[in-house]
C-alpha cells in the first residue's frame, strides 16, 4: 500500500471532513498533488477541495503549477508547497556567540551571520542589537518584515516551551525565568518558538539523511555538554524539561574539580570546552573559548590534542550509560569540539563500545552532524517552519488569523 492509499483509507474512515491543515500535510508528504488527487484521498467534494485549497493558496503556503496530464479538458494543476511564500528569522544563542539567519519556509538559508555580544548582561540589554541585526538582514536579502512568518530561537539551557523562558542554565544564569519571545518579536505579530540548543540540533538531524531514524541521541560537545534524545521519532524533554543534561553527571576525578554549576566532578568540568580552554590557558596557550582550543589542536599542538581526545573518552564514559539505557540506532556528534572530530570521537568510541552492553552497540552508528556549524540555524528554522506548516497552526489561522501570535 502506498502512502497515498494509506492516507486515503484513513481519511475515508475519519469522523470529520479533512481540514485545510490536513490537506497541507498530504501535500508535504507527497510532494505535489492535483485537486483530483486530494478529493480521492480525502473523500471531499470538488467544492470542498476548492475551498480548502483556496485557503492554503491565500496563506501563501501552496502554489499551483499547470501542465500535468489530464484525462480531458485543460491540464490539471499540481499543488506544491510554496517554500518562497514567506521567511523566518532564526537565532542560535551560544555562550560565546550568537548565530543569526534568515531562511525561507523550506529552511534554505538566505542570509546568515555570527556576532559576539556580552550575554552576561542579560537578555533585555544584549538582545536589542541582535534583533536589529536580524531585521537588517531581512532588508539586505531583498525581503520585507511583512514577509516574516515566524521566529525560531535556541538557547543553552533547559526551556519551558509554553512560556518561552529558560528554567535553568549554567551557561547563562542571568537569562533564567525571563520570557524571550517579546524581545525577539517586538512589533511583529508572528509566532516565536524557543527551544534548548541540543534539542534544536536533534531537530536539524531529522531533516538530514537520518530523517527515518526513530531512535537517536544527539551529542552537543561545546562549551558545555548535553544530549538531545529522540525516541520513537519523538523529542524527549522530560518532566521539567531537563532531559539530557549529561554534562552535570558526576564522574570519578581526583583531586575534585569544581564545576560552574557549583557541584564538583561534573563531566563538563573535566571534558567541557570551557574546562579545556582554561587548562590550555594554564599552559600559556592564547585561547579564550573552545573554538580557540580546537584551532590550536588542529594545528598539531600535542597538549591540546591530548585534552580533546581525553575529553572524548570522558564523554564516552557517561554516554555509554545512555546508550545502554536507551538503545539508540545512531549517536550524532555535534558542537564546537566536533570540529576536532577525529581525536574527540576516537576517545568517545573507545569508551562507548567498552562500557555499553554488546547488544546496545551491535548496530550502533556514531556519526558527525550533517550540518556542522549551521546545525543550530537549520534546527531553529525547522523548529518554526514545522509549526507554521502544522495542521493546528494552519487551521487556527483559517478560523482566526490573529491566533498565529504564539504568546
Amino acid at each position: 500500500m502506498t502512502l497515498s492509499d494509506a492516507a486515503g483509507d484513513r481519511r475515508r474512515l475519519a469522523d470529520h471532513p479533512a481540514t485545510a491543515g490536513e490537506i497541507m500535510q498530504l501535500v508535504l508528504a507527497e510532494g505535489a498533488l492535483s485537486r483530483t488527487d486530494i478529493g480521492r484521498m480525502t473523500g471531499l467534494s470538488r467544492t470542498a477541495v476548492t475551498a480548502r485549497v483556496g485557503q492554503l493558496l491565500a496563506q501563501g503556503l501552496l502554489v499551483e503549477e499547470s501542465g500535468a496530464e489530464s484525462t480531458g479538458g485543460r491540464p490539471a494543476g499540481r499543488l506544491r508547497f510554496n517554500a518562497a511564500g514567506g521567511i523566518v528569522l532564526v537565532a542560535s544563542v551560544g555562550r560565546s556567540r550568537i548565530q543569526l539567519a534568515v531562511a525561507d519556509l523550506g529552511c534554505s538559508v538566505l542570509a546568515e551571520c555570527s556576532i559576539e555580544v556580552d550575554q552576561g548582561i542579560g537578555p533585555q540589554r544584549c538582545l536589542p542589537p541582535v534583533v536589529d541585526q536580524l531585521y537588517r538582514m531581512v532588508t539586505d536579502c531583498g525581503r520585507d518584515l511583512a514577509d516574516v512568518r515566524g521566529i525560531g530561537v535556541s538557547v543553552p539551557g533547559c526551556v519551558d516551551p509554553d512560556s518561552g523562558a529558560m528554567v535553568s542554565s549554567t551557561a547563562l544564569p542571568s537569562w533564567d525565568g525571563i520570557p524571550l519571545r517579546e524581545l525577539f518579536r517586538r512589533e511583529l505579530d508572528v509566532p516565536v518558538l524557543v527551544e534548548k540548543d541540543v534539542n534544536v540540533m536533534a531537530i536539524a538531524e531529522r531533516r538530514s539523511p537520518l530523517r527515518g531514524v526513530p531512535d537517536m541521541i544527539m551529542v552537543k560537545a561545546s562549551t558545555g555538554i548535553s544530549i538531545g534524545i529522540v525516541l520513537g521519532g519523538v523529542l524527549q524533554r522530560g518532566a521539567l524539561f531537563a532531559a539530557g543534561e549529561l554534562g552535570h553527571v558526576p564522574i570519578g576525578v581526583e583531586p575534585p574539580v569544581l564545576c560552574r554549576c557549583g557541584q564538583t566532578n561534573c563531566l563538563e568540568a573535566v571534558a567541557g570546552g570551557w574546562a579545556i580552554a582554561k587548562a590550555l590557558q594554564g599552559l600559556g596557550r592564547d585561547v579564550k573559548h573552545v573554538r580557540d582550543a580546537v584551532a590550536v589542536a588542529l594545528k598539531g599542538d600535542p597538549e591540546a590534542l591530548g585534552m580533546i581526545r581525553d575529553a572524548g573518552r570522558r564523554v564516552g564514559e557517561v554516554l555509554a550509560a545512555a546508550v545502554t539505557l536507551l538503545n539508540p540506532e545512531v549517536v550524532v556528534i555535534g558542537g564546537d569540539l566536533a570540529s576536532a572530530y577525529e581525536p574527540f570521537v576516537a576517545g568517545l568510541r573507545e569508551t562507548v563500545y567498552q562500557r555499553s552492553t554488546a547488544l546496545a552497540t551491535r548496530q550502533l552508528r556514531i556519526v558527525a552532524s550533517t550540518f556542522a556549524e549551521r546545525q543550530g540555524l537549520i534546527g531553529c528554522a525547522t523548529l518554526i517552519n514545522d509549526w507554521i506548516t502544522s495542521a493546528s497552526a494552519i487551521d487556527s489561522a483559517t478560523t482566526a488569523p490573529r491566533s498565529l501570535n504564539l504568546a
